[in-house]
């Protein structure tokens, strides 16, 4: 039996899925569940099922006989977590395995999570499903964004989140940044998929359908780094992206993060003052890209971040910005 034909006998409990009607994509999570984005113009697209077939050890092994059949790296224990093909019937495939991805905050082995782009040769659009017709004005996907900010600080922050702002959380030390990112998290819509980036597992995210992306300071011992992290998250088609704390490492693949056309990107850095939050995110990627013109990415900035700034004074914690 050939290789292929050995591949689509294993796929089948997860083909099952792709394979039905109006299926645009397809999610794991986590093991035993399934997200399935549908086709067409839904408010909330994502559904999920119930699949006691897709457990981690099913899910694994996948990967492992995809890897070899297409003859791709991969094993999570070595170094090389990702597998990114295309499955037969030119179905996009990405997924990622082991301790990288970590649904659980106390799960020492890891996990999988994959998605898969369905492919179909019977979805024909024309310009009028993408909103251009002769005669009429350009469809607004979201009409908030013609919204001037409120003058009230409070509004204006319940705004950017609706809204789908790109918001930084600045403040020194013990300012109880996470915190406050975790409270916001709850604010997001519910029905959002969401896409943590982390080197410590540290966010509370409510949403069920979420992945979790660890990329440890100290105990990175694989190859996977974060331009994998960039041709990832973008193949996972996340709603909101988390960046957790901004370092030296990860600040200039979270900058261009923020340029791929996602909403709510959040984030959090160490920062006396949303100017000087801007000056210190700058710094953080000139230390992987030192080339970069510092005047236009200031002005990028300025243009497409807000920043709410926390200070302290003793006990008290407030905020004092919001930009």
């Amino acid at each position: 039996m050939s290789s292929f034909r050995v591949l689509e006998s294993v796929l089948r409990p997860l083909s099952y899925w792709y394979n039905q009607d109006n299926i645009e994509e397809v999610a794991i999570d986590r093991e035993k569940q399934v997200w399935l984005r549908l086709r067409g113009k839904r408010a909330y697209p994502w559904v999920m099922y119930e699949d006691e077939k897709l457990s981690k050890e099913y899910l694994t092994d996948l990967l492992y006989i995809i890897a070899n059949t297409y003859e791709k790296p991969f094993d999570p224990m070595q170094g090389t977590p990702l597998v990114f093909t295309d499955l037969p019937g030119g179905h996009r495939f990405s997924a990622i395995a082991g301790q990288n991805v970590m649904y659980d905050e106390n799960d020492l082995t890891g996990g999988v999570a994959l998605t898969i782009r369905v492919h179909s040769e019977e979805v024909a659009f024309g310009l009028a499903d993408y909103g251009l017709e002769q005669g009429k004005s350009l469809l607004k996907i979201n009409p908030l964004k013609d919204l001037k900010d409120p003058d009230d600080p409070y509004e204006r922050l319940l705004l950017y989140i609706k809204r789908g702002d790109h918001v930084l959380i600045s403040g020194a030390t013990a300012t109880g940044k996470t915190t406050f990112l975790n409270n916001l998290l709850k604010i997001l819509d519910p029905h959002k998929r969401v896409i943590t980036i982390e080197d410590t597992r540290e966010l509370i995210v409510p949403h069920k359908n979420r992945v979790h992306l660890v990329m440890s300071r100290t105990g990175q011992t694989n190859e996977m780094n974060y331009s994998d992290i960039i041709d990832l998250v973008v193949r996972f088609t996340p709603d909101a992206i988390i960046g957790g704390e901004l370092s030296t490492k990860n600040a200039d693949a979270i900058w261009q993060l923020m340029g791929t056309g996602h909403d709510n990107f959040f984030a959090t850095i160490h920062a006396e003052s949303s100017e000087a939050a801007f000056k210190a995110f700058i710094d953080r990627i000139m230390a992987t890209n030192p080339h970069i013109d510092q005047v236009k990415t200031m002005n990028e900035m300025r243009k497409k971040l807000k920043v709410v700034q926390i200070n302290r004074e003793g006990n008290l914690r407030a905020i004092t910005e919001v930009t």
